[in-house]
């Protein structure tokens, strides 16, 4: 008996096929001179490099990212949740809620329909929601900026549009607009896409005190979305506290940046058709991953803010 393919079969085979024909037009347009010179593209390197130390901010790069908290490590150490304890997304916003804690707040797991979940909670001494609201408009105008986050993970940062120098709030600046980055989870180079959405028109409640950073994860390559990333900021005694969420295999389809694929190719693209399938290995480096570079910026972001914010 013939079987219907199923919705996640379909949208993996249609990114495939599109894929394709998004690699061949990106490297038709890396060949043509008119369309994303080596300038406009930029480069992706490891570490930082001796024209980044002129940077009026490279008094805040350090060589490596400082280590995860111990809640982080020792769950990065220990098993993944059973599938029955990972949450859904539909309750995303009750679950980043602005009162109360979740059953979850630190860990990473596989539900039954493949859906796989990354939970963070980082402590942020002297930090405020709106030292983030500023970052995440501030930090993907240039690698060497992006870097600051996680030093020993991030090689590329680039914007859809560049808004940091216009007269508009801060969460502007992100909200509706495309961060692609290139960057390591764990040992595999990921080239992503990130579109940054409204949170509350999405359901959330957000008090004026806090934030929430909202975004759907695609590559930056080929026309997939992966899922979803969801980042609390709210006050606490001393400073604030971040609650992240991850929730990816839950694709989609969006129309690809052609320019920002000629670059990533130009690069050196790392598309792979089974990258579309997350596991609970990336799960698991992503949860570490996170962990390192909330806390290592939270750091000094207050200092960065201080200097260079609104």
């Amino acid at each position: 008996m013939n079987r219907k393919p199923t919705r996640r079969q379909v949208v993996v085979g249609a990114a495939v096929a599109v894929t394709a024909t998004v690699l061949g037009t990106a490297s038709r347009a890396v060949a043509a001179p008119t369309v994303g010179s080596a300038d406009e593209c930029g480069e992706r390197y490891q570490g930082y490099r001796d024209t980044d130390r002129d940077r009026p901010y490279a008094h805040y790069m350090a060589e490596h990212t400082t280590p995860v908290p111990t809640v982080v490590a020792d769950t990065y150490a220990g098993p993944p949740l059973s599938p029955d304890a990972v949450p859904g997304f539909d309750s995303i916003t009750t679950d980043l809620a602005p009162t109360g804690y979740s059953r979850v707040e630190t860990g990473y797991g596989r539900r039954a329909d493949g859906v796989t979940f990354v939970a963070v909670r980082t402590v942020m001494p002297r930090v405020t929601a709106a030292m983030w609201d500023w970052w995440f408009g501030w930090h993907s105008t240039e690698a060497a900026r992006y870097k600051l986050w996680h030093p020993d993970a991030h090689l590329y940062a680039a914007l859809a549009e560049d808004r940091t120098a216009l007269d508009i709030p801060d969460k502007a600046k992100y909200v509706g607009n495309t961060t692609f980055v290139d960057e390591y989870v764990g040992p595999k180079l990921q080239q992503l896409g990130i579109g940054f959405r409204d949170p509350i028109a999405h359901g959330f409640d957000v008090p004026s005190d806090q934030t929430i950073v909202f975004g759907r994860v695609g590559s930056s390559i080929a026309p997939v979305d992966l899922g979803w990333l969801a980042h609390q900021v709210r006050p606490v005694d001393g400073g604030a506290e971040m609650r992240s969420r991850f929730h990816l295999n839950l694709r989609g389809l969006h129309v690809p940046d052609v320019k920002q694929a000629a670059c990533a190719v130009r690069r050196g693209a790392s598309v792979d058709p089974t990258d579309l399938v997350l596991g609970l290995d990336l799960a698991r480096d992503l949860m570490l991953h996170c962990g390192q570079e909330m806390n290592h910026l939270a750091g000094f972001l207050p200092e960065l803010y201080a200097e260079f914010g609104s």
